[in-house]
């Protein structure tokens, strides 16, 4: 062969084969799949970092919807397959909930169906999430599905029915909670009149306040709710509204309830000093906002123990304290109550609920607080059947307040419904094993403002019992155990227009400007 008859040389693949590698390679059904994967993860651990609990607030879960819509749809056009509608969620479900490894509060725990409790804290707490995420990605699923696959076209109505659906959650998650105007007898809003739902920073963090008054100029009454965790804005705005006629009423969400729960981050600052700061801060607040010197601090179970100690520490900021369902001492309170249970189960022959409270042990429980629901749902046969005033009967359901708490109430938004619920879960599972270790008959032997207590005498002996001997021994400038004999536990709602009467007649006369 002659030097110029060589073999042709072998030259560049032609431009047009390089695409083609390309494509070959990313059309791979792994790559795709792990690049969907890597999306939905990664979005899932994105929102964790400032949301570890989900949406706290509507801003946050209109922007978890409208980002799982577009992260469905951008992963159902890589994926290119119904495999989408499982993977994304799926991804995103297990990215989440690793990234949530030691985060306090029992919602996020391990999952409790044994109690209705356990079911309430499921549902709107992850499940109210997956309402918000999880539902509208497999929309975006559909959609990208639609536009990729010709033969899904088919799908496109079902798919716009969908994709409205979820529009309207968004509306509904964006629309804010709102209270109804302050009322005259005839039945028009009152000239001058308050009714606000806002926030006010405490302690670094924002939380919510509803004030209601017919008239700014009158005395303010600080109204903190029982728990620790629950949520009283649409309770104390329907229950306690015939003392708005002649008070500044403030129902305070506090730190991580209801529309305050965003505020339950970081929880090392759950403390029950802190949320003691939070009262005296927010006293300090409403006596700036409204011209006072003093405010009146009344306290309802829970709200007893913070208001007790906040008055301890600041008796300066107070007219007086107003005790409904006063407690003591929570774990002397829940002894006596274990006990009683235990001998209940045992009158009534009720052997597998004798077996349940003995397997509890005796308190503190150690299952805070699912241990702590179960001995609650016995509270009504531990109690002795009374019938407390048709008008608390009446406002509490001829209102709005529907079940759990009035979550159904006007003042809350579609998030904060959820969160009144997980707040309480999580605030309870928080803060109750801290207040173990208070006992007033040691800690408080002397206020120094007037004090009321409100006495049902239907009351809990494990709580009345308590709250007698302490009251014994108190000593303060002046103080009055007032007894209801139609009352059990939540004088103050069960007595609202009996206790309105008790302040304007004698307790402000011989406390205020004082």
């Amino acid at each position: 062969m002659s030097a110029h008859q060589h073999s042709p040389a072998i030259g560049p693949l032609p431009s047009a084969v390089e695409p083609r590698v390309v494509t070959a390679s990313w059309a791979s059904p792994a790559v795709r799949l792990l690049a969907v994967v890597a999306i939905s993860g990664g979005f899932a651990l994105a929102s964790s970092m400032p949301m570890p609990r989900g949406p706290v607030t509507a801003t946050q879960g209109v922007g978890v919807i409208i980002a799982s819509v577009l992260v469905g749809a951008a992963s159902a056009y890589l994926l290119r397959s119904r495999w989408a509608m499982l993977v994304v969620p799926l991804a995103y479900i297990v990215a989440y909930e690793l990234s949530r490894i030691g985060i306090g509060g029992a919602s996020l725990g391990f999952p409790r169906f044994d109690s209705t409790n356990g079911i309430a804290a499921f549902l709107f707490g992850r499940g109210f999430h997956g309402l918000l995420a999880l539902i509208p990605m497999v929309v975006g699923v559909s959609i990208g599905l639609a536009i990729v696959r010709p033969r899904r076209r088919l799908a496109l109505v079902p798919t716009a029915i969908l994709s409205l659906a979820i529009v309207g959650l968004a509306i509904l998650v964006a629309l804010p909670g709102s209270t109804p105007p302050v009322l005259g007898a005839d039945g028009q809003p009152v000239p001058g009149s308050i009714a606000e739902l806002t926030k006010v920073e405490l302690g670094g963090q924002e939380q919510g306040l509803l004030i209601r008054a017919s008239d700014p100029d009158d005395p303010v009454l600080l109204y903190l709710s029982g728990g620790p965790g629950q949520s009283d804005l649409a309770f104390g705005r329907a229950l306690l509204e015939p003392l708005v006629d002649d008070f500044v009423v403030v129902v305070w969400d506090q730190r991580g309830t209801g529309t305050s729960y965003g505020a339950i981050d970081p929880t090392s600052d759950l403390t029950l000093g802190q949320a003691v700061a939070d009262t005296i801060a927010l006293a300090d607040h409403l006596r700036e906002r409204f011209g006072e010197e003093k405010i009146y601090l009344l306290g309802e179970s829970w709200g007893t123990t913070l208001g007790v100690l906040a008055v301890q520490e600041r008796p300066d900021l107070f007219h007086a304290y107003i005790g409904s369902g006063q407690m003591v001492s929570q774990r002397v309170t829940d002894q006596i109550i274990w006990r009683d249970l235990l001998a209940y189960a045992q009158e009534t022959e009720n052997w597998a609920l004798y077996d349940q409270v003995l397997t509890l042990g005796e308190p503190p429980y150690r299952d805070t607080p699912w241990a702590n629901s179960l001995v609650m749902g016995y509270y009504s046969a531990l109690e002795t059947p009374y019938t407390p005033p048709a008008a608390y009967v009446e406002r509490g359901t001829s209102s709005d307040l529907g079940p759990f708490f009035g979550i159904m109430g006007s003042e809350y938004g579609f998030v904060d419904k959820a969160n009144a619920i997980r707040g309480l879960v999580d605030m309870f599972s928080l803060m109750y094993p801290q207040i173990q270790g208070v006992d007033f008959r040691a800690d408080v032997p002397e206020l120094a403002v007037p004090v009321w207590v409100l006495d049902g005498e239907y009351e809990l002996s494990g709580r009345r019992d308590l709250s007698h001997e302490w009251f014994a021994q108190l000593s303060a400038p002046h103080k009055e155990m007032v007894t209801y004999t139609d009352s059990g536990h939540s004088v103050v709602f069960e007595q609202a227009d009996a206790f309105h009467r008790l302040m304007v007649d004698e307790i402000v006369p011989n406390t205020y400007g004082r």
